[in-house]
């Protein structure tokens, strides 16, 4: 085995520390307990919740089942479980984005399908009233 194997089976079999895990624990049930409160008081809408309960649920998993975390290291090739936190996270942070982006996308084309309806009526009602084309009151 080669010095750096040896490297890394040593930041694999280090033990956890107790704080960290508590640590961890507490900040799962606080982003599921938050995420829980934002939607009951309607700053979260339900579409989104499913997403951050996922994320806080593999938080608080991981946090209590430290050999998880382990077997996880080394299934994805990294060389301590606080690389594999940070992978997730930034995975997760993707998928958000992502989420973001399909939701944007979709209000775009219902902006422009807006705009395009009103012009249509905003032209019929030019046809059945001509004086209301002199007067556009949007312009002021």
């Amino acid at each position: 085995m080669t010095d750096i194997d040896q490297l890394r089976a040593l930041f694999l079999s280090a033990p956890e520390s107790a704080a960290t895990r508590t640590l961890a624990a507490l900040i799962g049930v606080s982003v599921v307990c938050l995420i829980l409160w934002l939607v009951r008081t309607r700053r979260l809408r339900e579409e989104f919740t499913p997403l951050w309960m996922l994320g806080a649920a593999g938080l608080a998993l991981l946090s209590l089942s430290f050999d998880l975390l382990r077997i996880l290291t080394r299934a994805i090739g990294a060389w301590t479980p606080s690389a594999t936190i940070f992978f997730l996270g930034l995975a997760f942070l993707g998928l958000v984005s992502l989420a973001y982006a399909v939701r944007l996308s979709r209000m775009v084309v219902a902006q422009k399908n807006l705009a395009q309806e009103v012009a249509l009526l905003r032209a019929e009602l030019d046809k059945r009233i001509p004086a209301a084309g002199a007067r556009d009151t949007y312009s002021e």
